[in-house]
């Protein structure tokens, strides 16, 4: 038969072996599944995860995969998978990809589920485990390459949602040896599921697009093994029936190719950002440009004065639902540009305290985001590759202050350091977790490729 771009996934998922993972992206992927682990634990202290908790043991028959944070609780696998995944963007501190979309919070939940669901004599290895979370990982990057739409900062569906739940089908298709036939029901299979509109981003539902794309994704795997088929060109681009393409204005796919003695990831080519505090990713330019203008303020004025300030400008890329002036609760704030930059101006940092209910509802910053005015610069676009934020503070004196941040720390183009990446991951892990179990997770990732059964992590 003819090859569709469908097929050529399939056959991908289902050829794809160890091997064909270079040392860089084994690398970068073990950065990620520490990073996720940390923040999914972090997240399992917040209150939207507690209620997704609530509910998932309500209905938890088979309860044999563990939850983030709770080492007395178990659930069945994909509500185990919807738990974690909730865990891991409770605070929207989880990695983030260009094109736009939180890559790792999509499949690792589905994954470490199916590896407990699997019976002894079953169980996947460590390297199987690494192969399967960067499938997940390839097969997201390279649909979100299909459209020019997706490049930008979304409008219309949440990125994880749409890629994430295909994602999460396609790794845990691999990690259960599916056949190439299965791989491509899965996948169609998952498109059936997918799909999370922007507008309930900034509010307590907007975590339930993770864990509903590694659940849902890991359903539909569970389905395609059980013979349930799906559209076999739900990837392909057919004149007058969506498939896929439905998710995007403009849809251009194409084929996948099979691996033989080289396959180049995308991971090897684009390096992942990493968040140091927890909010949008969009929030971490104006953060780091507000610090470089309060030194500049300090430097000039002996501290921090905010009586001194006539007008705050920020002069960010448009877009609506993470220009917000006034936030009146945690999920809004970090999702406001204007909140975000006050905070680093006033702290002299962002952190998880940042969010709490106190800090957002203080005076006097309250007081600093009365002095905002944005502005959007034409050459300052909604994309993460390029987008850059700069504040400006207008002082009474006339005199004039300017921060501006074209590529924050964490950023791919400017990775965390490995050390960087280690305290954060302590940082978040230590809020339920003692210190040699944090230490026994940090070892146990980093030899990955040598665990004999990764139900272990």
């Amino acid at each position: 038969p003819e090859e569709t771009v469908t097929s050529s996934f399939a056959s991908f998922i289902h050829a794809v072996r160890p091997e064909h993972l270079s040392k860089t992206v084994r690398h970068r992927s073990k950065r990620m599944i520490l990073d996720s682990i940390g923040v999914g634990l972090v997240g399992s202290t917040t209150h939207v995860f507690d209620i997704a908790l609530q509910y998932c043991r309500l209905s938890s028959s088979v309860a044999v995969s563990s939850v983030y944070g709770k080492p007395g609780i178990k659930l069945s696998p994909t509500l185990a998978a919807f738990t974690n995944g909730v865990a891991t963007h409770s605070m929207d501190f989880d990695d983030t990809w260009h094109p736009a979309t939180h890559p790792s919070g999509a499949v690792l939940p589905a994954l470490l589920a199916a590896s407990q669901m699997l019976p002894p004599s079953t169980k996947p290895n460590g390297m199987d485990f690494l192969l399967a979370f960067n499938v997940g990982l390839e097969v997201q990057g390279r649909l979100m390459h299909f459209s020019t739409e997706a490049h930008n900062i979304p409008k219309r569906f949440h990125p994880p949602s749409v890629v994430g739940t295909m994602g999460s089908a396609a790794a845990t298709a691999k990690l259960l040896s599916l056949s190439t036939a299965q791989c491509a029901h899965a996948l169609g299979i998952a498109a059936s599921l997918a799909g999370a509109p922007m507008a309930n981003a900034a509010t307590q539902a907007k975590p339930l697009h993770i864990g509903n794309a590694t659940r849902l994704g890991f359903e539909a795997a569970l389905l395609a093994a059980r013979g349930m088929e799906a559209n076999p060109l739900i990837l392909d681009d057919i004149p007058g029936c969506s498939g896929f393409s439905a998710f995007y204005s403009v849809y251009q796919p194409k084929p996948l190719s099979t691996p033989s003695d080289h396959h180049e990831f995308l991971l090897e080519k684009q390096d992942i950002a990493f968040k140091r505090f927890p909010a949008h990713l969009g929030m971490h330019w104006v953060v780091d440009a507000a610090l470089s203008v309060r030194n500049l303020f300090i430097n000039y004025a002996g501290s921090f004065s905010p009586s001194l300030i006539r007008t705050i400008v920020l002069k960010i890329p448009v877009s609506k639902y993470i220009n917000r002036p006034f936030p009146s609760s945690e999920h809004q704030a970090r999702h406001s540009f204007q909140f975000n930059a006050c905070t680093a101006l006033l702290d002299g940092e962002v952190g998880l305290s940042s969010f709490t209910e106190s800090s957002i509802h203080r005076q006097e910053l309250r007081e600093l985001l009365d002095k905002v005015v944005v502005e959007h610069p034409e050459d300052n676009v909604a994309n993460f590759d390029k987008m850059y934020g700069e504040v400006a503070l207008l002082l009474h004196s006339g005199d004039v202050l300017t921060g501006k941040c074209d590529t924050f720390y964490g950023h791919w183009r400017k990775p965390l350091s490995t050390e960087s990446l280690l305290k954060k991951f302590r940082s978040n892990a230590s809020h339920v977790l003692p210190e040699e179990k944090i230490e026994a997770i940090i070892t146990t990732v980093d030899n990955l490729e040598n665990l004999s059964d990764s139900s272990q992590l």
